[in-house]
C-alpha cells in the first residue's frame, strides 16, 4: 500500500504544512469577503497612505483566495509563499509591531502568528523553489 503523499517523509511534511498554510490563507480572504470587511479594509490601508485602498483591498482579498488554492495544488508554490511572506510583513509593519510580540494572553493583536506564518511560507518557499522551473 502507497502512502497518500509518497514515501518521502520530508516531501509529506512539507506538503502538510503547504496545504495547512493554504488553508488558513484561503479562510482569512473568504471571512473578510463573507463579513463584508473588504471595503473598512481598503478604507483602512487608505487611512496608511495606500493609494487606492478600496482596490489594494480587493486585490490582496482575490490573491488570498486564488494563491492560497494555487499554493495548494503546488502552482508555482515557491512563489506564492514569498508573496504572501511579503503581505505579512507589510501586515506586521502597519499593524502587528506596534501591539508587541503576543496575539493573545500576555498582549493582543502582537507579531507572534504572523512570524510563524512568515517563517513557514519562506520554508515552503526555499522547498518548492527549482531555479525558477514550476
Amino acid at each position: 500500500m502507497t502512502p497518500v503523499f509518497g514515501n518521502d517523509k520530508k516531501t509529506a511534511a512539507l506538503m502538510t504544512i503547504r496545504l495547512a498554510l493554504a488553508a488558513v490563507l484561503f479562510i482569512h480572504g473568504a471571512a473578510r469577503i463573507a463579513n463584508g470587511t473588504v471595503d473598512d479594509f481598503g478604507g483602512f490601508l487608505g487611512s496608511q497612505g495606500i493609494p487606492l485602498g478600496f482596490y489594494v483591498a480587493w486585490g490582496i482579498t482575490l490573491f488570498e483566495l486564488i494563491g492560497s488554492v494555487l499554493m495548494a495544488a503546488g502552482f508555482y508554490a515557491w512563489l506564492i509563499a514569498t508573496v504572501f511572506a511579503v503581505h505579512l510583513a507589510v501586515g506586521i509593519a502597519l499593524v502587528h509591531w506596534r501591539e508587541g510580540w503576543f496575539v493573545v494572553g500576555a498582549g493582543r493583536n502582537g507579531i507572534e502568528f504572523s512570524a510563524l506564518l512568515i517563517v513557514s511560507l519562506l520554508a515552503v518557499a526555499y522547498a518548492n523553489y527549482s531555479g525558477g522551473r514550476k
